[in-house]
């Protein structure tokens, strides 16, 4: 039977149809895979986006925490200097007044030499800051320190003829009424007492980081070489100035290249020999008539130990280091800075062979120093070994028991031991 033609157009509407909805189906399964693919590239930059915002948002935290921490440390620092600059700073001055003796014309005034003294150093300090262009914060405080031997120097004066003792006395006082901050300090008797003094004066002040300069004056003789190599190790020459007394500078002070302060008509322009030192008159009750030429009982004297108010002598018959106490090491030989708190005699009168003796059995103990590893201040005049007497073969030293522990404390022949 034929398909009538109604038939026909209906199923190619059919099949058209048909067709149609294929590829639209097609078509948006394709885009809705797209789509799905785009959807999951985009959470990817989302994700990579919210990590760096994280990221910043953490780094800028940790930057406002820092200029916080460092705008506190730059308020600390402006309240420090603020209390910096409204302390004094210190222009400070010490003088050995031993080795550095005031001009006699000035002497011979008494009070009113001091103080025309005290006027020129300070007239010289102000000038030298001025022509340095030095710029300081806040205020200046200027000091003087002066360490001598009252007695030696008077003794001293009297003998080239300088000035009376009263001179000195009335012009001490002139000095030190000049100012509050001008001071005079009798170191009295001992073997460098003053040297000792000036050297821990220098090594505390500059230290200090209110001094902004020290002026020192120490005489033309290189005695504070070891000092100033000393605090040339440890970096504080750079405050240090130099006050010439003449114009001709101590070895050390052209070494190391220090600005050099002179005041011509301050100080007089020799070094004055010290007066022979003999020793005090003794108690001779109780001894043998027989004595030596210097005033010491011979060895025929007894025995026993006689004390007086002037000296105390030693027992001949036994060792130094078996008196009771012994006689004390640094105030014989160098200078003892323990005063009355000392454990050993200060009060034996000894005789150049005994020093010598006394001398020679100290160089058999290590000084402290080099034993801790330090550099000594003293140099060559520490009374105390820095050399093994036993030398490299030294038998404790392989044992580790040597009391020379220090580094190069063998590497000497003990007959060169300073």
């Amino acid at each position: 039977m034929a398909t009538s033609p109604v038939a026909e157009v209906s199923q190619q509407l059919w099949d058209e149809t048909l067709g149609r909805l294929l590829n639209l189906s097609s078509t948006t399964i394709q885009r809705n895979v797209d789509l799905e693919n785009r959807l999951a590239e985009l959470e990817v930059e989302l994700a990579v986006w919210k990590q760096a915002h994280a990221t910043a948002l953490e780094g800028a935290d940790r930057e406002a925490k820092a200029l916080k921490g460092r705008l506190a440390s730059l308020n600390s620092q402006v309240a420090s200097m603020e209390t910096f600059m409204s302390q004094s700073l210190l222009v400070l001055c010490v003088i050995d007044g031993d080795a550095c003796i005031f001009n006699d014309l000035l002497l011979t005034q008494g009070h009113e030499g001091g103080r025309q003294a005290a006027q020129q150093l300070t007239r010289a300090v102000a000038d030298y800051l001025t022509n340095e262009d030095i710029h300081v914060l806040g205020r200046l405080s200027f000091w003087v320190t002066i360490y001598f031997n009252k007695a030696v120097l008077a003794s001293v004066l009297e003998r080239h003829k300088l000035c009376s003792p009263e001179q000195l006395d009335a012009f001490i006082m002139g000095f030190s009424q000049s100012s509050p901050r001008f001071v005079l300090v009798d170191v009295g008797y001992g073997k460098d007492a003053t040297f000792t003094k000036i050297t821990e004066y220098l090594q505390t002040y500059l230290r200090f980081p209110q001094t902004q300069r020290i002026f020192f004056a120490g005489g033309q003789e290189n005695t504070y070489a070891p000092t100033i190599a000393a605090l040339q190790n440890d970096g504080l020459l750079g405050k240090v100035a130099f006050l010439e007394a003449c114009r001709a500078s101590p070895n050390y002070a052209q070494k190391h290249r220090l600005p050099i302060l002179t005041v011509d008509t301050l100080f007089i322009n020799q070094r004055l020999s010290p007066p022979l030192r003999t020793p005090p008159p003794l108690n001779m009750n109780g001894l043998s008539p027989t004595l030596t030429s210097g005033g010491l009982p011979t060895p025929h004297s007894p025995s026993s130990m006689n004390t007086s108010a002037t000296g105390r002598l030693v027992d001949p018959t036994l060792p130094l280091h078996k008196h009771s106490p012994p006689p004390c090491n640094e105030f014989y030989l160098m200078s003892c800075t323990k005063g009355g708190a000392c454990k050993y005699s200060h009060d034996y009168i000894l005789t150049p062979d005994q020093l010598a003796t006394l001398a020679a059995n100290a160089k058999k103990a290590p000084c402290n120093f080099l034993k801790n590893g330090l550099q000594c201040p003293y140099g060559e005049r520490c009374c105390w070994g820095h050399v093994c007497p036993n030398g490299p073969k030294c038998f404790h030293l392989s044992k580790g028991k040597c009391w020379f522990k220090g580094e190069s404390m063998h590497n000497v022949s003990p007959h060169l031991s300073p």
